[in-house]
């Protein structure tokens, strides 16, 4: 089994960025959750919300491309950019990837 780097950084002052494995076929948020990583996911991770919206700083292309209704919850989360993605759709297929988690702390209480 193929397992790749990723690095996570955080907008939230004083977290410090932290590199994990990540292994063909799992997704950031999978990664978040066994590593104890505050990422919300009020779906459950199925692409039904935006919570775990997440920036692919770097390695987009070792992700599997990007479907309508991921972009379409993408649209809604807060402060979209071209690099965004959500979390339960970033699986690791081919290599290394770096990402930002914005900041959570919005979402606290949910």
């Amino acid at each position: 089994m193929n397992v790749f780097k990723l690095k996570i950084n955080f907008e939230e002052a004083g977290k410090e960025s932290i590199e994990l494995p990540i292994a063909v076929g799992e997704s950031v948020l999978d990664v978040c959750m066994d590593n104890d990583i505050e990422l919300q996911h009020n779906c459950g991770g199925v692409c039904g919300c935006s919570t775990c919206h997440i920036y692919v700083v770097n390695g987009m292309e070792n992700l599997p491309e990007i479907s309508d209704k991921e972009e379409d919850f993408i649209d809604r989360a807060v402060n979209p950019t071209i690099y965004s993605r959500l979390g339960c759709q970033c699986v690791a297929t081919d290599g290394n990837f770096e990402i930002l988690v914005p900041d959570q702390s919005g979402f606290m209480g949910h």
